[in-house]
């Protein structure tokens, strides 16, 4: 009896047919476009990003000053050059040769604005070094901050932002080194040489019409003076000395960036010194602004800022914790900026700045 074998199937598997076609990843269809664009057709987002900001930094001025628009980005302009790493990245992430081209315009106009802030400007000597210091209404401790102040050796001392409680403080702690000083309204000024023709400088925003900032018929003033000028007798000849506190800037819940007070007082400032005839002028002072600031370009026309003549970068002042925006200024007119440099933080919000002139 046979045994019968059991059947062997075999089966042929057919060949795929391709359908539906296997999809491939989304990664490498991205990375096969962009390939096929060619280098110059790349990145076409980091190339418009890199050409908006070149002209933002070219033409800034021409932005309008809508709500403080303007001037608020003119109060950060040196910071609009970090997003060139960021879209550098981008560039060579997506092999763009289009937004490597288009990088150069930002990076130009940046370095053509503030490139000369990168060296060291400084040089030695001096016939008269200056401080300015905001020292903040509620500063805890005046005495503290006036011996710091007079460590620095300066020879004349501007102070803004004085209190009728602060003032008597640093009046008795600065007398022994600073014997000749003045106070007019909110800022003071305190030498070590003598000082002769000091007067109040009206840089008060016009807040009741026409008559603002005038004495009213009883003699008292609408509010406290916050500028003066009085001239220091040095032994190389007399020296002009302004020290003025600029109205503040709000952001205001419907009006935006406001800057109308401290426009004002600029603008009264730029006159005021145009209408100076003295050879030689020093302008000290807490500007509630930077020097990019289109409210300023009067002023610029006429002075010089130490800092970006004889600085030693970019020597933001405010706020004294993370300094972003230096809105304490020296600038003169008629003297030779020989340096200028920051002090170490008091109890203020506000670092000092030093400067060294000479003629």
């Amino acid at each position: 009896m046979s045994r019968t074998q059991p059947a062997v199937r075999t089966t042929t598997r057919r060949p795929s047919l391709g359908w539906p076609p296997r999809r491939r990843p989304r990664a490498h269809r991205r990375r096969e476009r962009t390939a096929a664009r060619g280098p110059w057709k790349r990145g076409p987002v980091f190339t418009a990003c890199a050409l908006l900001l070149g002209l933002l930094l070219l033409l800034h001025g021409a932005l309008p000053d809508w709500a403080g628009l303007g001037s608020l980005v003119e109060t950060f302009l040196p910071w609009f050059g970090l997003p060139v790493p960021v879209l550098l990245a981008g560039a060579l992430w997506r092999r763009s040769a289009a937004s490597g081209v288009a990088l150069l315009l930002p990076v130009t106009v940046w370095l053509y604005l503030f490139g000369g802030l990168l060296g060291d400007g400084t040089h030695r000597g001096g016939d008269l070094t200056v401080v300015s210091h905001n020292v903040a209404a509620e500063n805890r401790d005046p005495a503290g901050t006036a011996r710091e102040l007079a460590a620095s050796g300066a020879d004349v001392l501007a102070l803004e932002e004085l209190t009728d409680r602060s003032t008597g403080t640093y009046e008795t702690e600065l007398a022994t080194a600073y014997p000749h000083h003045t106070v007019q309204g909110t800022v003071g000024l305190w030498s070590r040489l003598p000082l002769s023709d000091t007067r109040p400088v009206d840089v008060l925003w016009d807040t009741a019409g026409p008559s603002a900032g005038k004495p009213r018929p009883g003699g008292a003033p609408v509010e406290p003076p916050r500028g003066l000028r009085t001239t220091v007798a040095t032994a190389k000849g007399p020296v002009a000395v302004y020290v003025v506190h600029l109205g503040s800037v709000r952001v205001m819940p419907r009006g935006g960036y406001w800057t109308e007070q401290r426009d004002t007082g600029a603008t009264k400032l730029a006159a005021a010194v145009a209408a100076e005839r003295a050879e030689r002028l020093v302008v000290l002072g807490d500007f509630n602004g930077t020097l990019d600031d289109r409210a300023f370009d009067g002023l610029t026309a006429q002075l010089r800022s130490v800092q970006e003549v004889a600085g030693d970068g970019f020597g933001f002042s405010w706020p004294a914790s993370f300094p972003v925006a230096r809105i304490d200024q020296v600038l003169v007119r008629g003297v030779d900026p020989k340096s200028a440099w920051l002090l170490p933080a008091t109890g203020s919000d506000h670092r000092p700045v030093a400067a060294a002139v000479g003629w």
